[in-house]
């Protein structure tokens, strides 16, 4: 007889740390669940000097990323319930397709490798960093105006400016031309699955509609590239929200209902 998941890994995203998921962390464990949220290689500061200093930004990489969320996951006695945001959606996947996890949730992912789709305010949102190829080399970091674009664009400026600064942090150059590139690069990058792996565990994609940078059209569309019929892969919108779906106003129901998919649905 399986017995259900009793541990939650949250996965961050970028221009973000662990910090960002403090809220559901205080939820979760209230639940009575063991909770962990792994930092990037380098992000494990806070976020303060994290601004003060950003080379662990520049110096972090795709591949250290995934190895060190495998070494966390796979050190865990059973499979938890996996949870991604944004950048952290996609390493969601990567550690699913790895045969990681009970089952997993995707909230407001970047997609994964051979996902076309790039709305306007997705170029919007990423163009400050892109602009520039002199950035590949750097970690930028955004001004309030362009987080609060890319972020939180349906919070009171006040409200969006408190998370801003409890929470923003520089983004990798590196990382994010390699991803708006990886469709274009031959032979398969750090982002690529397995579309077609029957054994990977159930997956969520959540959508927030009022998102900018990765709008729910992106969701859709990764959701449509897994093929497999025999695990489950499935798409829930949640109107009015931001990108930021971990301090969206209502972020409680999403985590509860994440949650109760992700215990419904969750492989032994």
């Amino acid at each position: 007889m399986s017995t259900a998941p009793d541990t939650i890994v949250l996965i961050h995203g970028f221009w973000v740390t662990p910090r960002s998921w403090e809220t559901w962390i205080a939820h979760y464990e209230q639940r009575g669940f063991r909770v962990i949220a792994p930092a990037y290689p380098g992000f494990e500061v806070e976020v303060e000097a994290l601004n003060a200093d950003p080379s662990p930004v520049q110096a972090v990489t795709v591949p250290a990323i995934v190895e060190h969320l495998e070494s966390v996951v796979g050190g865990l006695d059973a499979p938890p319930i996996l949870i991604g945001h944004s950048a952290g959606g996609v390493f969601t996947q990567i550690l699913l397709d790895h045969g990681f996890g009970a089952a997993g949730v995707a909230l407001n992912s970047a997609p994964t490798e051979g996902v076309p789709v790039v709305p306007l305010t997705q170029i919007k949102s990423t163009f400050p960093v892109l602009k520039n190829p002199a950035n590949r080399h750097k970690a930028v970091g955004y001004s309030f105006e362009q987080w609060n674009y890319a972020f939180t664009n349906t919070l009171p400026e006040d409200e969006a400016h408190a998370l801003y600064d409890r929470y923003a942090v520089p983004v990798s150059g590196m990382i994010l031309f390699e991803s708006a590139l990886a469709n274009l690069t031959p032979g398969h990058q750090g982002t690529w699955v397995d579309y077609h792996n029957d054994s990977r565990a159930p997956l969520l994609f959540v959508a927030g509609t009022e998102d900018n940078i990765m709008p729910p059209k992106v969701q859709w569309s990764n959701a449509k590239h897994y093929k497999s019929d025999k695990t489950l892969t499935e798409v829930v919108e949640f109107s009015g929200k931001p990108h930021l779906l971990p301090s969206a106003p209502g972020w409680e129901d999403i985590a509860d209902y994440v949650l109760a998919w992700a215990l419904r649905n969750a492989r032994g």
